[in-house]
């Protein structure tokens, strides 16, 4: 049973508190079918939501089986099921992709008994047909069925579904609560459905009505005209206006308890109808799935939305490819020779200081372009870094936080995003240090750039997942991913010198200068190192360790905020 005692819920608006629920009271049977309607504004899914434990009452206690969830008491995934406005799935997995993923997600099950479970549901939600379709090309009813069939996979002993038939035409939406009608009827699931069509109204066992945050009705449907003082159902909204919440809530304080009766009759009566037709089977739902389990999930099929989605995919390719084809552009025919400086014998003392001179200024030319050439690198691999994460939690917020009111641990996800980003790291270091030595011969241990450059794109792609976690929107993440990666080459140092103070102040937060002066440094063994020194226009570490330690650094933090922020709640 759910039961709700004197519910508030406020919020603090410039200084005073907004009540967007108030005294909320209603209890719920099992088995029962109930529709929240009201006018838009009213704390339908607000309601819905604290119910879910999605947002906090202010006030009350909230029961469930006869646990106080108020007092520290909570929901079991497996026994939650929840429907939200949004589509939970990805478009370009199939029908029954998208089942048996949220099934292995949320569940322990396998073998032979999982593809039942999975055959099943498909079938109770009347999918059978469309089950190799991928997401992208289902109609709006269908992908409701779809986010049902991906909740049904736990056998929740409760689901709430958040206006589910919206936007739907009117034999898809009476389809649909037809289709909620039955899964109520099993296993003495109590489904909730927020709506704001006061159609089909007779399909369910009980409509809750909501005004203003107050509940001002909750009975039978064929009570509600009588209550009201209306000819139809669909004439109530007009009515409620004629009164105030808070009138209409006294009213139905006051007659709360005949209608409660009647509606225990009627069920009671249902009860022993149904008594002999309830499904072999009922009884508590699977064992939650572990984190390996989990991971794994997640991982294949982020490598699967990779693979699938063509536009992404050629923009990788196009990125891993182009761009050290950039780089070598500068150079394509390797570096030139060093130029000598030793003076050649018989030559007057003018020619041979201009001698000098010329070959001095081709050294720093040399040194110049070995500085940017791996300059360049270093700024376009933190340009894939950024590419790389910054829509990679914020562009699927939405579906991250229905998985985790489902059972998904933040630590699996986070794993499987960073065991995914690894693979793209470290493919695209790989490639754009190999390439760009295979054209220029730059001096130093091979293996050492490589490893530099892999921790510059590493630390970038951190921080701007880091960025992901914690902005609400794609657009806001991607905006301020690009600033941080603009501000590198001018604050790196590398091209024009940071005054003094500035620089102590900045530079260790720049992963590029890291990245570049450490490359630089692997360097010092070569004659040619003699040619980039006097270059550059900022100091070059001495030592690789100290640009290996700083990257590290940049990593560590990108993954922290990574993981503050997918611990933190963001379900609009």
């Amino acid at each position: 049973m759910l039961e709700l005692h004197s519910i508030q819920y406020t919020l603090p608006l410039r200084g005073e508190e907004l009540h967007l629920l108030r005294d909320v009271t209603v209890r719920v049977n099992p088995g029962h079918f109930m529709a929240i309607v009201g006018p838009s504004g009213c704390g339908k899914t607000t309601l819905l939501k604290v119910i879910a434990g999605l947002q906090f009452e202010s006030g009350g206690e909230l029961h469930w089986r006869g646990e106080n969830l108020s007092d520290g008491g909570c929901l079991e995934p497996q026994e939650l099921g929840y429907v939200p406005q949004f589509s939970i799935a990805y478009d370009h997995l199939t029908v029954e992709e998208c089942v048996e993923t949220a099934a292995r997600l949320r569940t322990r099950t396998g073998g032979d008994e999982f593809y039942d479970i999975v055959d099943r549901i498909i079938a109770e939600v009347g999918m059978e047909s469309m089950r190799e379709k991928r997401v992208a090309v289902l109609s709006g009813g269908q992908k409701r069925r779809l986010g049902l069939a991906m909740e049904l996979v736990s056998r929740p002993h409760l689901l709430l579904c958040d206006e589910v038939t919206s936007g739907l035409d009117p034999q898809s939406e009476r389809e649909i609560v037809q289709l909620l009608h039955s899964l109520s009827k099993q296993e003495d699931r109590i489904v909730v459905n927020v709506t704001h069509s006061l159609s089909n109204l007779d399909l369910y066992d009980s409509v809750l009505v909501m005004h203003e945050g107050h509940v001002v009705f909750h009975g039978t449907p064929d009570a509600l005209p009588h209550y009201f003082s209306v000819e139809n159902a669909e004439n109530i909204y007009p009515s409620l206006a004629m009164r105030t919440a808070a009138g209409w809530h006294e009213s139905w304080c006051k007659y709360r308890p005949a209608y409660y009766e009647e509606l225990d009759k009627k069920m009671a009566a249902r009860e022993t109808l149904d008594a002999t037709a309830k499904p072999d089977g009922a009884g508590e739902g699977h064992l939650p799935a572990g984190f390996l389990r989990q991971f794994m999930v997640l991982f294949a099929r982020r490598w699967k939305l990779f693979f699938r989605d063509r536009t992404q995919l050629i923009l990788q390719l196009a990125l891993l490819l182009g761009f050290p084809i950039l780089v070598v552009i500068f150079a394509s025919d390797g570096l030139p020779p060093m130029p000598d400086r030793s003076v050649p014998d018989g030559m007057n003392p003018l020619e041979a200081a201009q001698h000098v001179s010329r070959a001095v200024e081709k050294q720093v030319e040399i040194g110049g372009l070995i500085s940017g050439l791996v300059m360049f690198q270093v700024i376009l691999l933190a340009l894939m870094g950024s590419n790389n994460s910054a829509r990679e939690i914020s562009g699927e917020r939405l579906t991250y936080e229905k998985e985790r009111l489902g059972g998904l641990g933040p630590m699996a996800y986070l794993s499987s995003k960073v065991a995914f980003l690894c693979v793209l790291v470290a493919a695209q270091s790989v490639w754009m240090g190999v390439f760009v030595n295979h054209f220029t011969g730059l001096p130093g241990a091979l293996m050492d750039r490589i490893g530099l450059l892999f921790l510059l794109n590493a630390a970038m792609t951190a921080v701007c997942l880091g960025i992901s976690a914690n902005l609400k929107s794609p657009d806001q993440s991607s905006l301020l991913s690009i600033y941080l990666v603009g501000f590198q080459l001018p604050l790196s140092g590398a091209v024009l010198a940071l005054p003094g103070a500035v620089e102590k102040l900045v530079q260790p937060f720049i992963a590029s200068y890291w990245s570049w002066s450490g490359q630089l440094s692997t360097m010092r063994d070569s004659s040619l190192f003699l040619t980039i020194d006097p270059s550059v226009p900022t100091a070059i570490v001495s030592e690789t360790g100290t640009s290996t330690a700083l990257l590290w650094a940049h990593i560590l933090c990108g993954l922290v905020a990574t993981w503050i922020g997918c611990k933190r709640h963001r379900w609009d």
